[in-house]
């Protein structure tokens, strides 16, 4: 992958909100640009981006393989990423990714054949009172998700991409 122009710009932008020393700072917000364009961030993107930024490519690896919300391949229209650290784990975390993957006919980390759905274990999202909670493409979280309410999720969801 070798930036556009208008990449290029966009990474400009965030590298300018810290000192020149420190642009290697700017690397998380470099790898939501490439991802809002590509879809994921690929070994190749991860590459692009240290030469960019002036950084060993394993240390962007680090950071993409780090954090849940950097896609390392492909995902469908719809990522799901269910919560089954510990405390959302004691209160159905897991049973709640167990009955997604058996209505989407998947396994975790799997994406249905239709390219609609793909279903991720999660950590920490940060309300465990409300376990077991859903995010939705990284941006939307569901609170409360009991098998009727994931089942009315998944049907909305659905119903939005036709």
């Amino acid at each position: 992958m070798t930036p556009s122009e208008a990449t290029r710009a966009r990474f400009d932008h965030e590298v300018a909100k810290y000192p020149p020393e420190h642009k290697a700072s700017a690397v998380m917000a470099c790898l939501a640009i490439v991802q809002q364009q590509e879809g994921h961030v690929s070994r190749e993107a991860e590459t692009a981006v240290a030469a960019y930024l002036g950084m060993p490519t394993i240390a962007v690896h680090e950071v993409t393989t780090f954090y849940n919300m950097y896609n390392q391949q492909p995902v469908g229209r719809f990522k799901l990423n269910v919560c089954t650290n510990l405390p959302c784990a004691l209160r159905d975390g897991q049973t709640a990714l167990d009955h997604v993957c058996s209505k989407l006919h998947v396994e975790p980390y799997g994406t249905t054949t239709d390219g609609l759905f793909t279903v991720q274990p999660s950590e920490g999202l940060g309300a465990c009172a409300d376990a077991p909670v859903l995010l939705v493409n990284d941006r939307q979280m569901l609170s409360f998700m009991s098998a009727e309410r994931l089942d009315e999720l998944l049907v909305t969801l659905a119903a939005h991409a036709q």
